[in-house]
C-alpha cells in the first residue's frame, strides 16, 4: 500500500475546491493499493481555502494569516496513518506547502519555486518514507511491480 495526495485520486480537495486527477493512481486506489490523504483537510482547512506557501518556518495565507498549526497537526495526523498501515512510499501533490517534494513556492504567492519541501514530506522522509511526486509516477509502479 502507499499513501497517495488524495486530489490526485480525483477528489475535489484542492485549495480552490478541485482536483489533480492522476489516472494512474487513480487505478493504484481502484485496486485498493492506496491510502489517500490530504493533510490540509486533515488539519482542520477548509475546501476551498485560501492559498497558503511556506515563508521560512511558517505557513501562511495570501492574506497573511499563520496557517502553521493546521499544516503541522493535518501533516502529523497524515503521518500517523501512514505508520499504522506501515506505508514505505508515498506519492505526493508537487509544490505543495504540504506536500511538495524538492520545490515548492517561493512564500511571495508569484508562482517562483525554491527548492524546498512541504510539511508533510518533511515528516514522512524523517521516519524513512519515500517520497515521489505524481511527475514520478512511473517509478512507483515499477517498484511496485517489483521492477518491471
Amino acid at each position: 500500500m502507499i499513501a497517495v495526495s488524495r486530489c490526485l485520486i480525483g477528489e475535489n480537495c484542492t485549495y480552490a475546491g478541485k482536483n489533480n486527477l492522476c489516472k494512474e493512481i487513480k487505478e493504484l486506489y481502484d485496486q485498493g493499493l492506496v491510502l489517500p490523504l490530504c493533510p490540509e483537510v486533515l488539519g482542520g482547512l477548509p475546501i476551498p481555502r485560501i492559498p497558503c506557501e511556506i515563508v521560512g518556518e511558517k505557513v501562511i495565507d495570501q492574506n497573511g494569516i499563520d496557517r502553521t498549526r493546521e499544516y503541522t497537526t493535518g501533516a502529523q495526523l497524515a503521518l500517523e496513518r501512514c505508520l499504522e498501515k506501515g506505508i514505505k512510499i508515498a506519492v505526493l501533490k508537487a509544490k505543495s506547502p504540504s506536500c511538495g517534494k524538492d520545490f515548492i513556492y517561493d512564500g511571495t504567492f508569484s508562482h517562483q519555486l525554491v527548492e524546498g519541501n512541504g510539511i508533510f514530506v518533511k515528516m514522512l522522509k524523517e521516519q524513512g518514507i519515500q517520497v515521489y511526486s505524481e511527475n514520478e509516477i512511473e517509478e512507483v509502479i515499477k517498484r511496485i511491480n517489483g521492477g518491471k
